[in-house]
């Protein structure tokens, strides 16, 4: 079954990232595993909610293969974390990756082909998620966990306040932005959506973008391209107006802001009831998604942010053991019914989506129909591909866009300077890229 719900990464994308970095496409071989009988002690990075509740059930179960979980910080910092283990072969036996950042893992041989120890959980993935762990070759770096499309997120009680409805299009929500805050400066419809790469990179999908693409040996980078350019014209446009909030996202004010009202909404992927939960506790049973704002009016595309496979490192002794504990986690139902109920993850797998844990919403306890909105929302989700320095790439978003957002500068420049240094670092590392 084809399913469009989520990004897919070009099937020559991993040949071309192997024979220009220089390494083998395998990852590198595992190391001999272990007797699956004998006891084993794994380690486990992840940023999960609750994560480690989770690994107790598993631990509780299975005596003989028991995981230590570390919580990481997610995203690029624990991608940045890993690249710096791996270097030092010091990496946990198990890590959460993102789809976009796979790639990367990949190419510097720090993950292992887990591919003979689940090779029996293939069916349970839309072909899209499935080209994410593989990409496009007959290796496995990984097993799906989630999907991640973009929503919108709204507080219902202020909404009700103020007498809004969540923006059918991008062209209202500019509107309502600019008149909330010209009635009531206090308050902000919500933040600029232009300091993290990986939300940007999302919206930009929506709008049509492609930020890499491989043919043969050859990549194109497309960060600097027009349906880029749109999104960055768009946001640049709210922020120098003052009609949108310019805080840093991730920040101890920016978090103040969603948990005390300065915020209405928050543009986010269906993992956001999790981070809520963390960051704005207050606000429990407030919140309720309603689809991503459209470009044109009757659309119902959207793109993603984040999403993630569960991946066994080349630093594994035991590799098949590590995989027994992914297949647990993201196939078996004990664990995918736990990654929604304790973890508010929405899973990748295809039999978890008609689980009876889909049916219990989470931090937005007033929407009963959230799941299947989320089903839907994956459904739509635009495609994209990956390419081999989306760390480069998000690095050098947070520093242009970041500075942008502060000055109320000119976001046109600084997707050329993100452009211009993805570019250069492909190329400095043995890339052959067509334009510039």
């Amino acid at each position: 079954m084809k399913l469009s719900r989520a990004v897919t990464t070009a099937a020559c994308g991993l040949a071309a990232l192997a024979l220009a970095a220089g390494c083998s496409s395998s990852g590198g071989s595992a190391p001999a595993s272990s007797g699956a009988n004998q006891k084993v002690d794994l380690t486990f990075w992840s940023w999960v909610p609750n994560m480690d509740r989770i690994v107790a059930a598993w631990n509780q179960a299975h005596p003989d293969i028991q995981v230590t979980f570390t919580k990481a910080a997610g995203g690029d910092a624990e991608l940045t974390k890993l690249l710096t283990s791996g270097k030092a072969k010091t990496m946990p036996d198990i890590a959460q990756v993102e789809y976009q950042s796979l790639p990367t893992m990949v190419s510097n041989n720090y993950l292992a082909d887990i591919s003979k120890y689940v090779d029996g959980v293939r069916s349970d993935y839309p072909d899209g998620l499935w080209n994410q762990v593989t990409l496009g070759t007959g290796a496995v770096y990984g097993v799906p966990q989630d999907a991640a499309p973009l929503a919108f997120f709204y507080r219902t009680d202020l909404f009700k306040k103020y007498n809004l409805t969540p923006p059918a299009t991008w062209a209202q929500y500019q509107s309502e932005a600019g008149q909330l805050h010209r009635a009531n400066p206090s308050v902000y419809l919500g933040d600029t959506a232009t300091t993290d790469g990986g939300l940007f990179s999302g919206l930009t999908q929506q709008a049509g973008a492609k930020w890499w693409s491989a043919k043969g040996d050859s990549w194109t980078v497309g960060i600097d391209s027009p349906a880029s350019r749109k999104v960055a014209s768009y946001w640049g446009a709210l922020v120098k107006q003052g009609a949108v909030d310019n805080k840093t996202a991730w920040t101890a004010d920016w978090s103040k802001a969603l948990d005390n009202g300065t915020y209405l909404s928050w543009i986010a992927a269906v993992w956001a009831p999790g981070t809520l939960a963390s960051e704005a506790a207050d606000t429990s049973g407030k919140w309720a998604m309603a689809a991503l704002p459209q470009w044109n009016a009757g659309d119902q595309v959207t793109g993603s942010w984040g999403g993630s496979a569960t991946s066994v490192t080349a630093d594994s002794k035991h590799p098949q053991q590590a995989a027994q504990f992914i297949t647990w986690l993201n196939h078996e139902s004990q664990g995918t019914d736990l990654l929604v109920t304790d973890g508010s993850v929405y899973p990748a797998s295809l039999a978890a989506e008609s689980g009876s844990a889909l049916a219990v919403p989470s931090f937005v306890s007033g929407q009963s129909d959230f799941y299947t909105q989320a089903k839907q929302y994956s459904k739509e989700a635009a495609t994209a591909t990956w390419g081999p320095d989306v760390n480069v790439a998000y690095s050098a978003f947070s520093d242009a866009f970041g500075a942008a957002a502060t000055n109320k500068g000119d976001f046109l420049a600084a997707l050329a300077t993100v452009q211009q240094k993805v570019v250069a670092d492909m190329r400095t590392n043995g890339f052959t890229v067509s334009g510039g």
